[in-house]
């Protein structure tokens, strides 16, 4: 059974995103809110958690998971960056984005997809996240919260709860967040390339 935090939009209680993470540390599944949409959220060391989150989204081995991160200095330990690369990506975060790039030895191997090794970071623009990503001190594994057979995520607190109730340790509700999901956008290749367009401008990268 999920334990359901009413966490506030701009100003957080310290306790809720504290008793979030100590859930989260001991190999919890949380939804919670972002810039785009609900998201379902796991340490990244968490095996349980990545094979709860294929099972709730019935996802094969080739998904890119996503390492939500605090700041750029951050995602910069999970991912290799050139020069041009980190100029594009450092003008468009925080925000709506997710971004595919090689990773580096510091990401587990199951998290990377399995031929290209590259994996999805991003930098959420929402104030929830920022303060569960600060109390963890770590990025945390991702991936939206889109059931099968659905087109769009889910986007009430209260609903999560109660359709997720049996398969998730707690939901974080802040009110609204966004419809829809991240813009992604694949570094990995010569050109980027636009994979999935979502609530992220993509006019600078075409």
């Amino acid at each position: 059974m999920a334990k359901y935090f009413d966490v506030h939009p701009e100003n957080p209680q310290r306790r809720a995103i504290g008793q979030v993470v100590d859930i989260v540390r001991d190999n919890g599944l949380i939804a919670y809110p972002t810039d785009s949409c609900f998201a379902l959220g796991a340490q990244l060391g968490n095996k349980d958690g990545i094979d709860r989150i294929r099972a709730i989204r019935h996802l094969d081995d080739r998904h890119h998971f996503t390492l939500v991160c605090q700041n750029f200095a951050q995602l910069g330990q999970f991912v290799i960056i050139n020069n041009a690369v980190f100029r594009a990506i450092k003008a468009s975060t925080p925000g709506s984005y997710t971004f595919i790039l090689p990773a580096t030895k510091e990401v587990p191997r199951r998290l990377m997809h399995p031929k290209k090794k590259t994996v999805g970071v991003r930098i959420p623009d929402h104030v929830v996240v920022q303060a569960l990503l600060a109390e963890l001190g770590e990025p945390m594994l991702s991936s939206t919260l889109l059931l099968p057979g659905e087109e769009e995520p889910m986007t009430q607190g209260w609903q999560i709860k109660d359709e997720l109730d049996h398969v998730l340790d707690a939901v974080i509700d802040s009110g609204e967040c966004g419809t829809e999901p991240t813009t992604v956008i694949d570094f990995s290749g010569p050109e980027p390339e636009i994979v999935r367009r979502g609530a992220g401008d993509t006019s600078r990268f075409e």
